[in-house]
This record gives structure tokens, C-alpha cells and sequence, in this order.
């Protein structure tokens, strides 16, 4: 990107100079014979390049974009002056200029001010809209530096802590062995299979990130010997493993559900979570009770970003294609439900 507006810049300023010098070239062609008019525009472009340069490099930057616009317009006019000035007195000077027909003077005399006119308005307007735009592209830059920066945390890695912990279950479980522990390590492989590979690529297949939520959840109830009130219902499967989304998503409302929800300290809590399509819609729901009295959610060992987050990635990739809502519903559950329209 930055090489390219480079060469653009550069380009503005040889088709300028390519411009001028035909213009030059036609009208002094009037008070000049093909030697003299050749020298002409060789030297009033040497001249002028160093003119163009002065106000374009060292009076924009310095007075116009330092808001010293009272400056810059002086000393924009005293260059103007000066520097119609000397082509006013080395030319005459220096060929044999053709003054003979009426008004030729006065023509010279306004073609110089018009062209050392034009000169320094180019130069001060190219200066000035190049430094916008390249504060715009800042700008534009720091915004998908931010929405990377979203999407990288979104994929935040797991918990050493949760990972420690699972690590110990699933070691407590081997003196017995069991399908429960073989499973638990299967659940493991598969999270960390998601977090290590697939949460490194840009869009994942939706049944890809619901086998991560899956692993999860049941990651999770081992933590709580499977008393968990944890529900799945995914339908249309085969439509789901073709359907692609940033990753993290779906995970990241389900660690949600799962940090608010007090589920695993109250019998009586529970995540309902369903995932379907709808005529070209993918939608994502996730009902969680939530107990009031709870000071802290509680540690599930994921690290999500919550709404904010989600929202940011959304309006990334799926501009004016989504919807999304995370509102209470009734008096102790939640219900987050995200819409995704996969209409070209």
C-alpha cells in the first residue's frame, strides 16, 4: 500500500512537470527561434522543479500544516514575486527574445506570472491534499490495526490455570481408566488442536467452532463430574460444515454463557445453546440462567472479550449482514441470539 501511493505521488509530479513544459513550449514559441525556445524550457524547468519542491516540501509542512496560515500565505506570495521577477529579468537577459509585435511584452509579462502562479498553487495544493490523505490513511490503517487487534484477542489462548486443572482431572481419573478419562483427553486434543491451528485462520467452517465449544463444554464437565445443565442443539450439520466464520466467535458466547451464568454453584443453572439456518441465515443462540446475588463471574478458563469484541469482528466481515443481541430475558435468564445473513 505505502509503495504504491508513493509511485502515485511521483507520478503527480512528473505529469505536472510534463504539462508545464508543453505549456511553456507553446508560448514562448512566440518570442523565441528553436535554439533559444529548447534552452528556454530546459532552464525554466530546472528553475521551476526547484520552485515546486520549496513550497511543496518546506512552506506546506511548515507553515500550512502548522496552522501558520498567515505565514504561509506571505512567504507563498514573496516566491511568487521573486521568482516571476528573475524570469523576468534572466530571459530577456539571456535570449534574443522577439518583442517586436504590439503587446508582446506585455504577454511575456503574463505568461510569467501566470506560470510561476500555477506552479506554486500545484505545489501547494498537492502538498496539502497529500498530507490529508496520508493522515486519512492513518487512520484507515489504525482502524484494521484495531480490528486485528480485536480478532487477535478474541482468539485468546486458554487459561494455564483451566489448563493446569484439566490437566489434574484427567490424571486423577487414570488410575482408573476409564471411558470418562479417554474422552476428557480427546476433548483436550480437540481444544487445543482449535486454539493451535484453527483459530490462526481467518474463517473456519461454523462446525468446526461448534466442535470447539463442544470440546469445552465437555472440558468443563469433567471439571464438575457431568452434573452440568449444559444443552446442545445443532441442526443441519451438513449445511453448517459448508458455511465459514472468523473464529472465536461462537466460543467466545458460549465462554460468556458459561462465566455469567453461575452454572456448576447452582443446582439450579443451566446454558440451553442451539445453532441452525434459517433460508440463508445462520443462527446462533445461547440461553443462560444468571444468579443475581453472584459478586464475580466465575473463572471458566477461556478468555473472551465479550460483546464488544463480537460486535467489532461482525462489522468486519459482515457489514449490515448481521444481528446481534445480548438482552436479560425474564427475571434470571439471559439470552444472546446472533443472526448472520449469508446472502451475497
Amino acid at each position: 500500500m505505502e509503495y504504491r501511493w508513493k509511485l502515485l505521488l511521483k507520478f503527480q509530479h512528473i505529469f505536472f512537470f510534463f504539462v508545464f513544459t508543453l505549456m511553456i513550449f507553446f508560448t514562448e514559441n512566440y518570442f523565441l527561434n528553436i535554439p533559444d525556445l529548447i534552452w528556454s524550457v530546459i532552464l525554466n524547468s530546472i528553475f521551476n522543479i526547484g520552485v515546486y519542491y520549496l513550497v511543496y516540501y518546506y512552506l506546506v509542512p511548515h507553515f500550512y500544516l502548522s496552522n501558520k496560515y498567515p505565514e504561509f500565505i506571505l512567504y507563498a506570495l514573496i516566491c511568487f514575486l521573486v521568482s516571476s521577477l528573475f524570469r523576468i529579468l534572466w530571459e530577456p537577459a539571456l535570449f534574443n527574445m522577439n518583442f517586436n509585435n504590439e503587446g508582446s511584452h506585455i504577454s511575456f509579462l503574463y505568461n510569467v506570472y501566470i506560470y510561476q502562479g500555477i506552479v506554486i498553487l500545484v505545489a501547494s495544493f498537492l502538498g496539502i491534499t497529500k498530507d490529508k490523505f496520508l493522515i486519512e490513511q492513518d487512520v484507515i490503517d489504525l482502524g484494521k490495526q484495531k480490528d486485528e487487534l480485536y480478532l487477535n484477542l478474541l482468539k485468546s489462548k486458554l487459561n494455564p490455570h483451566f489448563l493446569l486443572n484439566t490437566l489434574n482431572n484427567i490424571y486423577a481419573n487414570s488410575f482408573t481408566p476409564s471411558v470418562v478419562t479417554s474422552n476428557s483427553i480427546l476433548q483436550l486434543s480437540k481444544l487445543l488442536q482449535y486454539i493451535i491451528y484453527d483459530s490462526s485462520k481467518e474463517k473456519i467452517s461454523v462446525l468446526q467452532e461448534l466442535s470447539s465449544v463442544e470440546a469445552l463444554a465437555a472440558l468443563y464437565q469433567l471439571k464438575y463430574y457431568n452434573r452440568l445443565n449444559l444443552v446442545f442443539d445443532i441442526q443441519d450439520k451438513e449445511t453448517l460444515e459448508l458455511i465459514e466464520i472468523p473464529p472465536s466467535l461462537f466460543l467466545t458466547l458460549f465462554e460468556n454463557a458459561l462465566k455469567h451464568s453461575a452454572i456448576g454453584e447452582n443446582p439450579e443453572s443451566f446454558i440451553r445453546l442451539s445453532c441452525k439456518t434459517e433460508d440463508l441465515v445462520l443462527v446462533f443462540e445461547v440461553i443462560n440462567s444468571f444468579d443475581k446475588n453472584k459478586k464475580s463471574p466465575i473463572d471458566t478458563g477461556y478468555n473472551g472479550l465479550g460483546n464488544k469484541a463480537i460486535i467489532r469482528i461482525l462489522e468486519k466481515y459482515y457489514p449490515e449482514k448481521f444481528n446481534f443481541s445480548s438482552d436479560q430475558d425474564g427475571d434470571f435468564h439471559y439470552k444472546t441470539v446472533l443472526k448472520i445473513n449469508l446472502n451475497e
